[in-house]
This record gives structure tokens, sequence and C-alpha cells, in this order.
């Protein structure tokens, strides 16, 4: 959907971290954001998530098969309007293994077994912070599907927030699977660029779905709806 004569080449940005620029092609991020539309919709549907020092997130958020909160999960959406959390769409979780198996080969992607998605919202002027996805009880990878809007992505080192870091530049439609010694690295998103969106996609601002494996044991979520 960019238009590159070339398509760019897949890049190990560290041990384990792996971005693929273009890797869905525009059908299946229709197919993908019509979901995310549905998913988004109430109950447990988008929200804004209030930290504990009582600050807002500029980023929305609404989640699949585990309800994350700061800082953990739950069952139903404690922070919100109580609702139990959406399933888990087992479609999802088979697009996930086909990233895992395209980035780490197909015998991490024989074990991989998400049954966490997060749906971020980014509207104008929204930023995500250095951080990890640590809440998990598992080391599995996180697969990260770009929707939308071009952002500069942040890929961190385990140890603090501050550098050495990558900026990387995520376009609609790239994928970007970081496991291995990069499970727990911190990362962010300093920056989008509004207006980006190819039109088709019908999108002011950015999607970004993360897709996890929680760890926690029987689940009930992990079969969903379809998209």
């Amino acid at each position: 959907m960019s238009g590159e004569l070339f398509p760019l080449p897949a890049a190990e940005i560290a041990p384990g971290a792996v971005h693929v620029p273009g890797w869905l092609d525009t059908q299946e991020q229709l197919r993908l954001l019509a979901a995310c539309r549905e998913w988004a919709k109430p109950p447990a549907g988008l929200r804004t998530v209030r930290m504990p020092n009582g600050g807002q997130m500029s980023v929305r958020t609404v989640c699949l098969g585990w309800h994350w909160y700061p800082y953990g999960y739950a069952r139903t959406v404690v922070d919100g309007d109580g609702a139990p959390v959406k399933p888990f769409p087992a479609p999802l979780g088979a697009l996930a293994r086909r990233a895992v198996a395209a980035t780490l080969g197909e015998e991490e992607a024989a074990r991989y077994e998400p049954d966490i998605a997060l749906v971020n919202f980014y509207g104008h002027g929204a930023r995500m912070g250095m951080h990890r996805d640590k809440e998990e009880r598992s080391a599995a990878p996180v697969v990260s599907l770009s929707l939308g809007d071009t952002c500069t992505f942040r890929f961190g080192n385990t140890e603090n927030r501050g550098r050495p870091w990558t900026d990387v530049e995520l376009r609609s439609g790239d994928l970007f699977v970081f496991g291995g010694p990069s499970r727990f690295a911190h990362h962010g998103v300093p920056r989008t660029f509004p207006g980006t969106a190819e039109p088709v996609l019908g999108l002011r601002g950015r999607v970004n779905v993360t897709v996890r494996v929680g760890g926690f044991g029987n689940s009930d979520s992990s079969g969903g709806s379809g998209y």
C-alpha cells in the first residue's frame, strides 16, 4: 500500500526482534480494520486508560481474551464498564502464528498459542511512552500489526528506558515481532504522522494490534469470533 517500487526487506532490529514491511496486503488490512471497529464497540469497548497516578494515556485501548489494566490482567473491564472482556478470536491467533513463522521460524510458531490482544488507537497527538510488556506470565513472542498512519516505533533495551534504542518507521501493513532475548525490551511510540494512512482504509489515525500469550493457565477465550 505504500507504493514502493521494490518492497523493503525484513530486518532484524535486535536479536529476536524482526520488522517486516508491508506484510499485510490491502485486503488483509481492510479485514483486520473492520474487525477492530467491531471490537471497539461497547460493552467492553474502546476506553481511555487511567494510570494509578491519575494521568490518562493518550492512546485508547480495547482488549480481547484478557483485559489489561495498569498493571495486570482481569476477565472483566475492571477499570471501565465492568463488562466481560471480549473473546480472543481464533482467526487472529492463526494470523499471529503465521507472523511468528515468517519471522522467528516454524518451530517457534508451532508452540505459539496466543490468547490476548490489545488494540490501541492513536488519534492526533497520541503517543506511547517507553515501557515493557511484562504483565504476562509467558516469554512467548509479541506480535505487532500496524494499520493507518505511519509512526516512529522506538525499540530499546531490556535494562532501562534510555539508550541504546533503534527508531523504526512502521507503516500500515507492517509487522513487528519481538521474542527471545528481546521479549522484554522497552519500546514506545514517540510520534505518529497524521494523514499518512492510505485513503482506501478510511482511517484517520493509527491502529496497532498486539498479540500475546498470557500464560495464566486454562482459558475459555481461545475460540472467539471470526473477522
